[in-house]
């Protein structure tokens, strides 16, 4: 019940309180947002039975009569209408309103955090409603300018190169040394600026010298290829040419037949 109450209503988004590291301006923001809230769109739903001259209304969310004396929910700003207890969500993300709190916005309601996000966004980061002019988008997502680091090191990204690893930014030094998988035929990580190949999770570098046949040498770039124990091989025969008792002196066959990887 908390972890809902506090993703459905942010205390962030109306209390400066929760936002230590607010300049003076976005404070007065912060302070003037969130009292407009309150005074347009916030509101609590009545839970009772619907009453007699209401018999037969349809449910505003789904369309489904009600009848007099069932349960539903209705909501002051928005007129005389009725809900299934069931149906009084967010329009966005569809929880209940726990606590029956809601916001409304051109005649939908809304959860707190959604609602909010009609009109700030919300930094990837902190989770607070961005008020400053400026700000990072990247990846469909919004930051602070001081909040878009590297998930690693926290070095400042900002018109910086990076791979987003779980959702978060990381810089190219910290993904290539912590986060780069190996190549299978070179045995070298495979930096973030680098093509790659997947098959049976694992990977190669997509250049000519480390995809290609063990056996013939064939480079397999955009061909049809066979894996066997970590090895790729352009067709059956070349695999089945392959002794698995005797290793090739080539150094790419050495590094394939030395990493670990599982049968093919």
């Amino acid at each position: 019940r908390a972890r809902a109450l506090l993703q459905q209503l942010p205390p962030q988004d109306c209390d400066e309180r929760y936002c230590p590291d607010l300049a003076e301006e976005e404070r007065r923001q912060l302070r003037a947002f969130s009292a407009r809230r309150r005074q347009e769109a916030l509101g609590q739903g009545l839970a009772c039975p619907v009453p007699g001259p209401c018999h037969g209304c349809p449910c505003r969310k789904c369309g489904r009569r009600l009848n007099k004396g069932d349960p539903g929910i209705s909501a002051s700003r928005l007129g005389d209408q009725f809900w299934h207890p069931s149906c009084f969500s967010c329009h966005l993300c569809q929880q209940q309103l726990v606590d029956l709190i809601y916001f409304q916005q051109d005649g939908r309601i809304y959860c707190g955090r959604h609602h909010a996000e009609l009109f700030r966004p919300r930094c990837a980061s902190c989770d607070q409603l961005i008020f400053m002019e400026e700000c990072i988008e990247a990846e469909g997502r919004r930051w602070h300018l001081e909040h878009f680091c590297c998930l690693e090191c926290e070095e400042p990204l900002r018109g910086q190169r990076y791979v987003m690893r779980s959702g978060r930014p990381c810089c190219r030094r910290c993904f290539e040394s912590r986060f780069a998988e190996p190549c299978q035929a070179c045995g070298d990580p495979i930096g973030a600026d680098s093509e790659q190949v997947t098959h049976q999770g694992l990977h190669w570098h997509a250049r000519a010298p480390c995809l290609c046949c063990s056996r013939c040498r064939r480079a397999l770039r955009g061909q049809p290829l066979t894996c066997r124990r970590g090895r790729l091989f352009c067709s059956d025969t070349c695999s089945r040419q392959d002794s698995s008792s005797s290793i090739s002196s080539d150094s790419s066959d050495s590094a394939f037949a030395s990493a670990p990887s599982p049968d093919g």
